[in-house]
């Protein structure tokens, strides 16, 4: 009876350390989360308008512009960029980006993938490291882009990707990532992100679109069209990091709240113990003590 005490005194105070670094990664991850909000927060406003505006430019343009960033092309390579984060204990955020980017390998781009034609661009470790023990091609420069997160650092991505783009190394870019939506809401999402697609002008638009550009469109396409693509690989980012710090904190407050019912069970379970094994050590004092009087 007391080692079954012992051993579950032990599993007690095993329960009660994990629940201390549960509640403590669950404060630092509201800590860095609050951070990782407000910057996307500010940064979605200016990147969805400045895409929009993008795409309204080029529906009006005809022909090739941007230095061949809209040409479209039979789709026989494609590249796909998968953000993920470095660190797990985030719930199934990094399973679900993962799946994702392989159930649109297996739904949309089969063809290409049994060619060995689709390669995997991966920002954050845990992509990388599935990926590569998948052995899928992929472009491994940019994995540890989290261990320090900067616009510059996003622009060095971004930019291999458009250069691979335009020297036809692929005919098609998508971005995989996480859109935060709160703290225990992420939407996991696939957008394209080269060619750029144009959007069709209606009657209305373009009455309400009819301005005067200087310098031409062409020249204000040229200029512009790198820049915008840098912030929406940069959006994708940011959105991704927001959702990895909620989906962190709410693992670990779920974490948490199973660690005390596992505690109340462990104590039920300890008191019941130990009140047997205190009836059971006066069975026998009342039993010798019958004894010796007989």
């Amino acid at each position: 009876m007391s080692g079954q005490l012992k051993e579950v005194r032990l599993r007690i105070k095993s329960v009660g350390t994990t629940q201390q670094i549960t509640k403590a990664m669950k404060m630092v991850s509201a800590a860095k989360l609050r951070r990782a909000q407000d910057a996307i927060t500010q940064m979605r406003p200016y990147a969805v308008k400045l895409k929009e505006m993008l795409e309204n430019i080029i529906g009006s343009v005809d022909g090739n512009v941007g230095g061949g960033l809209n040409v479209v092309r039979p789709i026989e390579k494609v590249l796909i960029i998968v953000v993920t984060s470095d660190r797990g204990l985030c719930g199934g955020f990094n399973a679900n980006s993962i799946k994702l980017a392989k159930s649109t390998i297996e739904n949309k781009y089969k063809a290409q993938h049994e060619k060995g034609n689709v390669t995997i661009l991966p920002l954050g470790k845990k992509g990388y490291e599935n990926f590569e023990r998948n052995g899928f091609p992929m472009i491994d420069n940019y994995w540890n882009i989290f261990s320090d997160l900067t616009f510059e650092n996003v622009k060095k991505a971004a930019e291999h990707v458009r250069t691979a783009f335009v020297n036809k190394e692929f005919d098609r870019v998508d971005l995989i990532y996480s859109r935060f939506v709160n703290a225990a809401t992420q939407e996991f999402v696939c957008e394209q992100h080269l060619p750029i697609e144009k959007t069709k002008s209606t009657s209305a638009t373009t009455a309400n679109n009819d301005f005067i550009f200087e310098p031409s469109k062409e020249v204000l396409i040229n200029e512009l069209m790198p820049k915008i693509l840098n912030t929406q690989i940069f959006k994708g980012v940011l959105d991704s990091n927001a959702s990895e710090h909620g989906a962190r904190m709410t693992a670990m407050d779920k974490a948490t709240e199973n660690a005390e019912e596992m505690l109340r069970s462990l104590r039920i379970s300890y008191n019941r113990a130990r009140q047997a094994a205190i009836t059971t050590e006066l069975t026998e004092i009342v039993s010798g003590a019958a004894a010796l009087e007989g």
